[in-house]
Formats: C-alpha cells, sequence, structure tokens
C-alpha cells in the first residue's frame, strides 16, 4: 500500500511539473513570438507529455537527487517523443519552428530544475577539515572526486600527464602537471594524495612515490583492474603503498593467450598446492580454465585454506593430503585422476631450516621430485613443470644444491633417444624471491616494524632478486607451455635489490624511519648475491622475460645410483655433504660462522 501510495504521489507531482511548466514555457514562446495564447495548442502538446512520461517511458520514477547524464538524456528523449507525437495534431495550425523553439525552452527549463534540486539537496554539510589532491584525471579520478564529496576531505587540485588536460578542470578543480603540482605544495603538504589510474605501471608507481612524498603526508593508490571492485565505492578500496608496489615489475611479453592453450580443458595436478607459490597457481589455473585440479600438500591447513578459497569455483577441485615423498600415495592419485600436467612446487625452501635438517631436506626435495618426475612418466603425463630457485646456481646451502640435484634429474630423466617412447615433457623453471611468501623477509620485517623494531638484516651489502607471486607464476605457467624437455627456463628477474635498501624503504613507507637496522650476520648456506645462470644462457625464447639456461648432462642411471647412496648415508651428516658435493661439484657449504 505505501509503495503504491508512492507511486500515486509521485505520478501527480509529475502531472503537476508538466502541466505547470508547459504553461510557462509556452506562455513565454507566444509572447517571444507575439503571437496569441492557443490554449488548445497547448493542451495537445501537455497530453502528449502526460501519455510519453508515464504511458511510454515511467520516467516519474527517475529519482531527481541522483540525477545523472542519463537522467538528463532520458528526459529528452521522453519530451522529444512527445513532440513527435503531437505534430499531426498541430502542424496546419502551429508552425514546426515555433514547437521546436518551445520543446528547447521546456528542455532547458526541466533539467535545469533537476539539476539544481540535486545541488540543493546533496549539498555538502560535512566540515571540510584536510585537503587532497587525486593524480589521474580520467574516469577513476572523477569518480573519487564524486566519492569524497561528503568526506572531511576538500579536493584542491587533479594531477595528471597527459598535456592535453593540463590546464582544464573539472568540476572548477585545476587539473596540474607534477611540476606544477611540486611548486604548488613547496611550503605546505596536503594530507592525502591518491594514485586514482588502476592499470598504472608499478614502474610508475616508483616514480611517482619517489617525486611526490614530499607533497603529500600520505599517498594511496586504487588496486589494479584485476583485483578492484567496479561496484564497491572506490574510495573503500584505496590502500597504502607498500613495498610490494615498489618493487613489483610487471612482465610487457607476458602471453595469456599462450598459457590459456597450454592448460585449458585439462587436468591439473599441483603439489604443494597449499604453499606461496602452489596457492598461486591454482589461482591462475582456474583463470585459465582448467577442466579439473588436483591439489596435493602434506599441510592439512594449507591445504584446507587453499580448498575453502576455490569451492566456489566452476573447476572441478579434489585435494588430497599427502607427502610428495610417499610413493605409493602418489601412484595411487596419479592412477585415479590421470592428470595431463603436473606443477611440482612442493619443496622445503627454507635455507637455515634445510641447514638444520639436511636429511629432511634431502628426501623431501630429491626424493619428492623423483617420485612425481618417475611416476608422471609411466603414466605418460603430458607435461611436468618442476619449480627451481635461484639458490640452485652454484649452491652455497643445502637446499639450492638440492634443488640443483632435481634440475639435473628434470633434464636429463628422458634422454633424446627415449623420447620417440615417452612423451612426457619434463622442464624446470628457476626464478628468484618473491614478495610476500610465507618464508620471505618482508612478513618478518612488517613483524619487526610492528612490534617497534629492531630490523633484522644479515649483511649491509647482501641481495636478492625479487618478483611478485602472481607476475612469478604466470611467467612460469607461460615458460610451461614453451618446454619440449629438458629445458631450464629463467625469468628475467630485473635487477637484485639490497635487503637493507628494502628495510629502510619499509621503515620510510611506514612512517617509523627512526626503526634501528640491526646487522646480525650472515647464517649457514647463506651467501651474498644470488645468481640465475651457471654460464651464459644457452638461447632465448619468443619472449625477453624468459630465457633457457644450457643444459648439463648427467647420465640418469649414474644419477640414480648416486641419489641412492646419498639417501644411505641419512644420519651421517658430513657423509651426506660430501655426497651433494659430489653430485654437485660447485656446490660450496658456507658455514658462515
Amino acid at each position: 500500500m505505501k509503495n503504491i501510495l508512492n507511486s500515486i504521489t509521485k505520478s501527480s507531482l509529475n502531472y503537476f511539473i508538466i502541466i505547470v511548466l508547459s504553461f510557462i514555457t509556452f506562455w513565454w514562446t507566444f509572447f517571444i513570438f507575439h503571437r496569441e495564447f492557443d490554449v488548445g495548442a497547448v493542451l495537445i502538446v501537455i497530453l502528449a507529455r502526460v501519455f510519453a512520461s508515464t504511458i511510454l517511458f515511467n520516467d516519474y520514477n527517475l529519482s531527481w537527487s541522483k540525477a545523472s547524464t542519463w537522467t538528463f538524456l532520458s528526459k529528452s528523449y521522453v519530451y522529444i517523443t512527445a513532440f513527435f507525437i503531437s505534430l499531426p495534431f498541430l502542424y496546419r495550425d502551429v508552425h514546426i519552428y515555433f514547437l521546436a523553439s518551445e520543446l528547447f525552452l521546456y528542455l532547458f527549463v526541466i533539467n535545469y530544475l533537476m539539476y539544481s534540486y540535486q545541488a540543493i539537496v546533496n549539498r555538502v554539510r560535512v566540515e571540510k577539515t584536510k585537503t587532497m589532491v587525486i593524480y589521474g584525471a580520467g574516469n577513476s579520478g572523477v569518480r573519487l572526486e564524486r566519492e569524497f564529496a561528503h568526506s572531511e576531505y576538500r579536493v584542491v587540485c587533479f594531477c595528471d600527464d597527459d598535456a592535453n588536460l593540463q590546464n582544464r578542470s573539472i568540476n572548477g578543480l585545476s587539473i596540474l602537471s607534477r611540476e606544477k603540482l611540486k611548486e604548488r605544495f613547496s611550503q605546505t603538504k596536503v594530507d592525502l594524495l591518491i594514485v586514482a589510474i588502476p592499470t598504472l605501471e608499478k614502474s610508475l608507481i616508483r616514480s611517482l612515490y619517489d617525486e611526490l612524498q614530499e607533497v603529500a603526508h600520505t599517498i594511496k593508490i586504487l588496486p589494479s583492474l584485476e583485483q578492484i571492485f567496479k561496484d564497491d565505492p572506490f574510495s573503500k578500496q584505496l590502500k597504502d603503498i607498500g613495498v610490494e608496489d615498489l618493487l613489483a615489475r610487471h612482465p610487457k611479453d607476458l602471453d595469456k593467450t599462450a598459457i590459456r592453450n597450454f592448460l585449458k580443458e585439462k587436468t591439473v595436478l599441483i603439489t604443494g598446492a597449499g604453499g606461496s607459490i602452489g596457492s598461486e597457481i591454482v589461482r591462475q589455473c582456474i583463470l585459465f580454465d582448467v577442466k579439473k585440479l588436483i591439489l596435493v600438500d602434506h599441510s592439512e591447513y594449507n591445504l584446507y585454506a587453499i580448498e575453502q578459497e576455490v569451492e566456489h569455483s566452476e573447476v572441478e577441485v579434489v585435494s588430497v593430503m599427502i607427502s610428495v615423498v610417499d610413493k605409493e600415495s602418489v601412484q595411487r592419485v596419479f592412477e585415479m585422476h590421470s592428470p595431463q600436467i603436473v606443477i611440482h612446487a612442493a619443496a622445503y625452501k627454507h635455507v637455515p631450516l634445510c641447514e638444520e635438517n639436511i636429511s629432511q631436506a634431502i628426501k623431501n626435495n630429491i626424493v619428492g621430485t623423483k617420485n612425481i618426475i618417475d611416476i608422471a612418466c609411466d603414466a605418460k603425463v603430458q607435461k611436468v613443470v618442476l619449480i627451481s630457485t635461484d639458490k640452485a646456481v652454484r649452491p652455497t646451502n643445502v637446499m639450492g644444491t638440492t634443488k640443483r640435484i632435481c634440475e639435473l634429474y628434470a633434464q636429463n630423466k628422458i634422454s633424446q633417444e627415449d623420447k620417440k617412447n615417452n612423451p612426457t615433457e619434463i622442464v624446470a623453471v628457476r626464478f628468484g624471491n618473491v614478495l610476500g611468501s610465507s618464508g620471505s623477509v618482508i612478513p618478518k620485517f612488517k613483524a619487526q616494524l610492528q612490534n617497534g623494531g629492531p630490523i633484522t638484516v644479515t649483511h649491509p651489502e647482501i641481495t636478492r632478486y625479487f618478483m611478485l607471486i602472481p607476475e612469478a607464476c604466470e611467467l612460469v605457467l607461460q615458460a610451461g607451455s614453451l618446454g619440449k624437455g629438458g629445458e631450464v627456463f629463467i625469468l628475467d628477474m630485473g635487477e637484485p635489490i639490497k635487503i637493507v635498501d628494502l628495510a629502510k624503504k619499509m621503515c620510510e613507507l611506514s612512517g617509523k624511519k627512526d626503526i634501528e637496522i640491526k646487522f646480525t650476520g650472515l647464517r649457514t648456506g647463506e651467501k651474498l648475491y644470488e645468481e640465475l645462470l651457471l654460464d651464459e644462457s644457452e638461447g632465448t625464447t619468443p619472449y625477453e622475460s624468459i630465457t633457457v639456461g644450457k643444459s648439463t648432462h648427467y647420465d640418469i642411471d649414474k644419477l640414480n645410483s648416486d641419489i641412492a647412496k646419498l639417501l644411505e648415508l641419512e644420519g651421517d651428516t658430513k657423509a651426506q655433504l660430501q655426497q651433494l658435493k659430489y653430485i654437485v661439484p660447485e656446490f660450496n657449504h658456507m658455514v658462515n660462522r
């Protein structure tokens, strides 16, 4: 009943506005053209407008307080339609130019009334106590300016690098270049600067932050296009600039078509599916339309977490809680699900923990990889992708050495002669640290900052390669699509970064520049810098972000024998280290004590 009364009230008000406004605009038009007022003609036009408004379009339901460009266009469309409805009844008695003149006046007045009503109802009643600048004068920036209208922030101007926009204005707010912005706020800072360009490259975010941090007390950014929720207010999705934003580098030659062709409608088995790398590969596989996912992990919590995250996807997901060291269990999984692609991400990767648990690191990393590759070959799986690490290059620790042995096994499992009999293609993908992984320094530094410091860094000169997890996983899948078997692909990680510089940047971003940075000394197995190549790369690929390392021949029967001897030495740490050195001659164990 309330809705019916509300509808009647709206329609009655609509009739009233049409009648009164039509009489006023016609009176003025008759007056301007020095003609006698024709009540009959006016009534015909009013009836046509009422008919078009209430019967044809129901536009009386449009909210004036929420009027938009579409509202104004809709009103115009309604009354232009009414104009053509009335023409057959009036064209002999009233000139068309006369009716058209009145129509334009009517449209101007009704839209002006709507705009005025909207401005009055939505006028800002909040006291503006803070100032802000929006970098990016596009649709996102304009939307944010509108959303912040009822906040304590007063938008003082826009900033944009597009020379075509500079020196113009949006809603009375100037659009400045970076140089003019810095000049304007050289003495006083604004409270907030928002980077309102979701498509902005990470390298530009770095330059923006370095250049404009002196302009604002706080800088926030919109998430990327892939992460943003377009139906939610942008102002609620703003986030602080994190070190991930400053260090991330989006590969320009990412080929999503190749990845989709590689994965689409395939059954994919992922080991270590609950880990930092494995879980992101799970997400990417869903995005690229795999048919079925088999998630393998020995951690109950990690497997549960990723299963809960993807349970509502359209992809069939099977969770299997086993260790890759358990060969019989792995065999049953392959027999039951017949995967076409296997991505082996399961491994112990924490260097100090592997140094303290050498036998377990050897068993999990080497035996686990052997099991996966051997069973995949027996099952005639199409492709196996092994996740490797830059620590496998001239390794100085047990973890890196075990991963190098895994690379050797992947390269030599199927010889050129055997490829005719076994179609399985085995490739390894080598890359450096990923930002934000469970074992990286960034979560550790964040926790130390929250506790008030100090931040602990092992050495003032230590450097590492870094890449965002999603970027690394996309390139892993792209490299997997390229491989024909036996390759070790190397991802372009950019320039290495000093860990102490990373720590300083995190202090700066957190506003705690006075936090102490304490140097604790290199840990066992840790070296000052990592490498991605043993020698020069053997070849290139169609993508600059991916190169191919030189293959290393190791007779597979001898390698199996050497690995068996390594396992027999379990419990004798010194002997196991010697055997690791025998298999990987470039292994130079760094005790650092």
